[in-house]
């Protein structure tokens, strides 16, 4: 580990081992590599289980959301392991502004920590404040892999969803996914090669990604209703936390779009774009180092998907995230309703305008974003031909969804035959 670890506080990494949490199966690896990549020793949380809900729902107050306990609760399986030392144990938590209540996790999580004892361990908290640029040095270095790293999770999860229900052998594409995974984590973690280097190797491996997926036998028939998933983006990426409602949307007949993380990631430069201009003006040195940044961002997610763009016709994602914030804007406008809420609205809408037979949001229980975003979806559904619209909050009680799946794959059959702007498939299918 030859790399310095400075954090922009002041405080280092140096001899710490980095929890990262397992939001999901592809960014929590992808983004542990990244980190690895300038010598940082960072690995992935344990994987979550009835324990992780347990001791989460001890030390917490019962006030939070699900990814709150969760996280919590995985943390804390890592202070429990024999050799665990908190000396030389760093947790990353990142954090946001905004009505959410994640702005608040790494506080009381450090709270909690230091009520168990384990006081010396790091809390390493990043803020959607500057796009979560939060590494002193080796910043640049670590931003572009980390994004790479994002990007490539966001396109094999894509390619799992749009695999797994059309296979003909169950668990194909489990495993071709996990296996694009690790590729993708052995080229993102290493030291000794440059970030245009890497970057040409993942592309390579993007094609070996997309080249194993299309070796699965499926039978890719025509007529499964596509489903939009939106909603807090811990609940909807993290199988444990929604109870595998996906698999559950697949086994009984539809088919899942994932909103990407890097929506989010968008999202956040759209936040600090606007913050830059005013404080400091559109001519401004800040201005200038974001949108070379910003630049970067859309050369390297361009330059990944692209030997894509024939298998993912038809699912294709916004161009620029003011296209969905725009459509948004009738009903939350960005501006003034921040987070989630605002990206929920506008890509149903996105979803529906590109051929999406119902959309289903997976949010926390008490999730504020999803309460608003509740609230504005009889409307947008109504402005919107009608297409179906479901909201499903999870708070880690186990509890049968099949009878609400049904009942809405039924509903989006319906409007499947009426809806206004049809699918586009790729050629691939009959």
């Amino acid at each position: 580990m030859a790399k310095a670890q400075a954090l922009s506080n002041g405080q280092s990494l140096a001899g710490r081992k980095l929890y990262i949490p397992q939001m999901a199966y592809a960014g929590g690896r992808v983004i542990a590599a990244a980190f690895r990549s300038i010598g940082i020793d960072a690995t992935i949380t344990p994987d979550s289980d009835p324990e992780t809900l347990v001791l989460g729902g001890l030390h917490a107050s019962g006030e939070e959301c699900l990814p709150h306990k969760i996280t919590l609760g995985d943390f804390l399986k890592v202070c429990r392991q024999p050799d665990f030392d908190p000396a030389k144990t760093a947790f990353f938590m990142a954090s946001s502004n905004g009505p959410c209540r994640f702005g608040q996790y790494a506080v009381y999580l450090k709270k909690e920590l230091r009520k168990l004892g384990y006081g010396d361990v790091m809390i390493f908290s990043p803020s959607a404040d500057d796009s979560y640029d939060g590494i002193r040095e080796h910043a640049g270095e670590l931003m572009r892999t980390m994004w790479m790293g994002v990007t490539c999770g966001d396109l094999v999860t894509k390619f799992l969803y749009k695999t797994r229900p059309y296979e003909i052998n169950p668990g194909q594409s489990e495993a071709v996914y996990r296996q694009c995974v690790h590729d993708f984590e052995a080229v993102l973690e290493r030291q000794d090669i440059s970030v245009g280097k890497r970057f040409c190797e993942l592309i390579g491996l993007v094609e070996q990604m997309r080249d194993r997926f299309r070796a699965i036998p499926a039978n890719y028939v025509k007529g499964r209703p596509l489903i939009g998933i939106i909603g807090e983006i811990f609940c909807r990426l993290n199988d444990f936390a929604n109870q595998n409602t996906l698999n559950t949307i697949e086994r009984l007949g539809g088919e899942c779009w994932m909103s990407e993380f890097s929506e989010w990631v968008w999202y956040s430069n759209w936040g600090q774009g606007r913050q830059i201009i005013n404080d400091h003006g559109r001519f401004s040195l800040a201005y200038l180092l974001f949108k070379i940044k910003a630049g970067f961002q859309r050369r390297y997610s361009e330059g990944l998907r692209a030997p894509l763009v024939n298998d993912l016709k038809g699912y294709e994602e916004a161009h620029d995230i003011t296209e969905v914030l725009e459509a948004a804007r009738p009903y939350l406008p960005p501006e003034g309703c921040l987070g989630e809420m605002v990206l929920s609205a506008g890509q149903s809408i996105f979803m529906q305008k590109h051929g999406a037979d119902g959309v289903i949001d997976i949010s926390p229980f008490t999730c504020m974003n999803g309460t608003i975003a509740e609230a504005v979806y009889p409307a947008i559904s109504e402005d919107h031909a009608g297409m179906p619209i479901r909201i499903c909050y999870f708070d880690g009680v186990n509890a049968s969804v099949d009878r609400d799946i049904e009942i809405f794959l039924d509903l989006a059959k319906s409007y499947q035959a009426r809806k206004p702007h049809p699918r586009v498939y790729p050629d691939y299918f009959q």
